[in-house]
C-alpha cells in the first residue's frame, strides 16, 4: 500500500470552511516532480502553458522564480491583479514531495474582497509516475459567486493549469 501526501492547511483556509473550494489532481507517467517543479515555480513560464494568468509582477523585487516569503501579484479569472505571498515552499527531494502555497488577496468594498490560499503538492510515485495536486480555498463574495457558476470556472481553470504543467514538464 502506498500513502499519498496531503496539502498542509492553515486553519483559516481549511477545505469546506470558505466560500469556494476546488481540488484537482493528475497522476501521469514519464515525467518527474523535478521537471514539473521548474514550470510551477518559474512564473516567466506560466503564460506559455496556462492562458488564465496575466500581469505577473514582483512589487518588492525578486522573481521570476517563486521562493518562500516572496511577494508577487498576478491577474486571473478576470480579477484585477491579486496581491500574493508565498507561505510554503519546499522543493521536491528523494522521498519528499514539493510543496508550494501562496495567499492572494483583493481589497476593496465587501463585495470585492477576496482571500485565497492556493496550494500545490508535486511528488514522484513508484513506477515512474508523478502526482500533481492543487487545491484552493477562497473566502469572500466573489468566491461565493464563482462557486455557484456551472461549470465551475475554478475547477476547469485549475485543470487547465495542471494539463499545461504536464505538457510543459514533458518537453
Amino acid at each position: 500500500m502506498t500513502k499519498q501526501n496531503a496539502i498542509n492547511w492553515p486553519e483559516k483556509y481549511l477545505p469546506g470552511t470558505g466560500n469556494n473550494f476546488v481540488s484537482n489532481e493528475v497522476i501521469v507517467k514519464g515525467i518527474t516532480a523535478a521537471q514539473v517543479w521548474h514550470y510551477l515555480i518559474d512564473t516567466s513560464e506560466w503564460e506559455g502553458y496556462y492562458d488564465n494568468i496575466a500581469d505577473i509582477s514582483f512589487p518588492q523585487g525578486g522573481g521570476p522564480e517563486l521562493k518562500g516569503g516572496l511577494v508577487f501579484s498576478f491577474g486571473t479569472f478576470g480579477f484585477p491583479p491579486l496581491a500574493a505571498h508565498v507561505v510554503e515552499f519546499q522543493a521536491p527531494a528523494e522521498g519528499m514531495p514539493g510543496r508550494l502555497s501562496w495567499t492572494a488577496k483583493q481589497e476593496g468594498k465587501p463585495e470585492e474582497q477576496l482571500d485565497v490560499l492556493h496550494a500545490w503538492l508535486v511528488e514522484d510515485l513508484n513506477g515512474g509516475r508523478v502526482r500533481i495536486l492543487t487545491q484552493e480555498t477562497q473566502i469572500g463574495q466573489p468566491a461565493a459567486a464563482l462557486a455557484n457558476e456551472r461549470p465551475n470556472p475554478m475547477l476547469n481553470g485549475h485543470q487547465a493549469w495542471l494539463d499545461g504543467l504536464v505538457s510543459a514538464g514533458a518537453k
